[in-house]
């Protein structure tokens, strides 16, 4: 008899894992399926509304008014550049001032999360950048640097700064003790501890920052591109927006938000291929 209730008891959790597995598969497998339908639904009212004429068509052309501007801009170009050159011309920008601002972040955010002196130096600096919005320093950053190339950069670069150092001293200060002690014990030197304890504990938390930075600074770029800017993809859009394009300044809206989705869905592969164990300890 009692083997009977053992058995009894033991059954449901010995089916629990497969059946919680394919439950999740399950749930996994229907978030396509509903983004899909969600897009359907938004694209489907966006052309009723277009066609009934619920909004002048000056401020919301059709669908397919704005699929007809991006194959014209991408061949015939808007504003003396084609839609690649005005995309690579963001792209550049925005690199470049990711690459500069994950140079200085990172030693910041290690400053920050391993000694109360860093903390006390660079902690303050980056709570009161980090609230104030691109648009605010633009006429500062131009006084100061003029309206070259590095300026816009720099307003990127600016916007980048605060989450990398933010997540970068968050992960340094997330080391386990035990981890640092065992390498102490070994003999290993503050360089050793930093490069092979330190560094792979805390690139999780720098990759989360950097992701989240790559969204700001994709966002800061149309601020960017207002300084005497002859190309890019805000520049693109400012300009069509005076002249009251709408389906261009819609098109290119849709790049970005395509852009920053690729950007999104890379830095995640990135952070997959060099922390695989990163969320399952």
């Amino acid at each position: 008899m009692s083997l009977d209730l053992a058995e009894a008891v033991l059954a449901p959790a010995d089916q629990a894992a497969p059946a919680k597995e394919t439950t999740t598969r399950t749930k996994r497998s229907i978030v396509p399926i509903v983004t899909a339908l969600t897009l359907a639904l938004l694209l489907g009212a966006w052309q009723v509304a277009a066609t009934l004429k619920l909004v002048s068509p000056v401020f919301l052309p059709a669908p397919i008014d704005v699929a007809h501007q991006f194959v014209t801009v991408a061949r015939d170009g808007f504003v003396d550049a084609t839609l690649l050159q005005h995309l690579l011309a963001s792209l550049g920008r925005v690199f470049a001032a990711l690459l500069a601002a994950t140079l200085v972040a990172v030693p910041i955010g290690f400053a920050i999360g391993s000694s109360p002196i860093g903390r006390g130096i660079f902690d303050p600096l980056i709570e009161i950048l980090r609230p104030i919005p691109p648009l605010a320093y633009l006429p500062l950053v131009i006084i100061w640097f003029g309206i070259s190339e590095p300026s816009k950069i720099l307003i990127i670069g600016i916007a980048m700064l605060a989450p990398i150092v933010i997540a970068t001293a968050t992960g340094v200060k997330g080391v386990a003790t035990d981890r640092l002690n065992a390498a102490r014990a070994l003999g290993a030197t503050k360089a050793q501890l930093l490069r092979h304890v330190v560094l792979p504990s805390a690139l999780p938390s720098i990759l989360v920052g950097i992701r989240i930075a790559l969204g700001t600074g994709w966002s800061t770029l149309v601020a960017a591109e207002l300084v005497a800017a002859s190309r890019g993809l805000g520049f693109m859009i400012q300009s069509a927006a005076q002249f009251l394009v709408t389906d261009v300044v819609i098109m290119g809206i849709l790049v970005i938000a395509a852009v920053a989705f690729a950007f999104e869905a890379a830095i995640r592969l990135l952070e997959r291929w060099l922390v695989p164990w990163a969320g399952k300890a």
